[in-house]
C-alpha cells in the first residue's frame, strides 16, 4: 500500500507533469517515463502523472512528490483506469492519488462511480482524482466522493467542444461550483500562458503532459510551422 498522502497542499498552484509514452512508441519503456519525471521535477514539478503499473513503481521510486497513477484499458469509452481492479492496482503499485475515469458513463464492471470511489477509499490509502469531461460529471463525481476532480476528458466525450487549448469555460464553472473540492485543470495546455490561465481561471494546479514530455507531438508542431 502506498503511503497516505495527507494533505494537496503541496500541489496548490503547482505544475504537475504527466510523463506518458503511447504503446509502439521509442519512449515506451517505464524506465524511460521515471527519467522523463525526474527531469521535469528538476524543473518545477510539484507532482507527476503517469500510466500504467510498472511506470507507477518506477516512477515512485525515482520521484519524491505526489504520483497520480492511471492504467489505461482500451480506447473508447470508459478506459482510463476504468474498474475498480485497475484502480486498486494502480494504489498497491505506489500511486499516491489514483486518476479514473469520473463521468457519468457505464463502467465496465458495474459499479457505479461512487461504488469504485468508496472501494478504492476503503482498500487502500490513496486519494481519488475523478477525470471528468463536463461540469456535470464533476458535480456528480464531487457527490460520489471524490477527492479531486479533473478537466481530462472535456471535449472528448461528446458533451463539450473540444477546444484549441484547455476549455477554460469548463474550469471557471467547475472551479466556481466545487469549492470544497480541488479542481485540476488538464488537457490540451501546450503554453505556459495557457497553463497560467488555467490557474487564473480557477483551477487548483495544472496537468501538462504533451508539450513537455512527448518529443514527437512537439517536433511535429515545430516542422508544421517550417513548412
Amino acid at each position: 500500500m502506498t503511503l497516505k498522502l495527507r494533505s494537496l497542499e503541496a500541489l496548490a498552484g503547482k505544475l504537475i507533469v504527466s510523463a506518458q509514452a503511447y504503446p509502439g512508441e521509442p519512449m515506451r519503456d517505464p524506465r524511460t517515463m521515471a527519467q522523463v519525471a525526474s527531469s521535469a521535477v528538476i524543473g518545477g514539478a510539484a507532482g507527476i502523472r503517469v500510466q500504467g503499473i510498472a511506470d507507477i513503481q518506477f516512477t515512485r521510486s525515482a520521484v519524491e512528490v505526489p504520483v497520480i497513477g492511471l492504467w489505461k484499458d482500451g480506447h473508447d469509452g470508459v478506459f482510463i483506469t476504468p474498474t475498480l481492479r485497475h484502480a486498486l492496482a494502480c494504489a498497491n503499485a505506489g500511486a499516491h492519488i489514483v486518476a479514473i475515469d469520473g463521468t457519468r458513463r457505464e463502467r465496465p464492471d458495474g459499479l457505479t462511480l461512487a461504488e469504485t470511489i468508496a472501494g478504492i477509499h476503503a482498500e487502500s490509502n490513496a486519494l481519488v482524482m475523478a477525470d471528468c469531461g463536463s461540469l456535470d460529471d464533476a458535480l456528480a463525481a464531487v457527490a460520489a466522493g471524490t477527492d479531486v476532480v479533473g478537466t481530462t476528458l472535456a471535449g472528448y466525450t461528446g458533451e463539450r467542444p473540444k477546444t484549441d487549448g484547455p476549455d477554460l469555460e469548463l474550469i471557471a464553472s467547475i472551479a466556481a461550483s466545487t469549492v470544497d473540492v480541488p479542481l485540476i485543470a488538464e488537457g490540451r495546455i501546450h503554453t505556459p500562458a495557457q497553463a497560467r490561465g488555467a490557474l487564473d481561471a480557477g483551477a487548483f494546479a495544472v496537468v501538462v503532459g504533451t508539450a513537455i514530455t512527448h518529443p514527437a507531438s512537439i517536433t511535429s508542431w515545430f516542422d508544421a510551422a517550417l513548412r
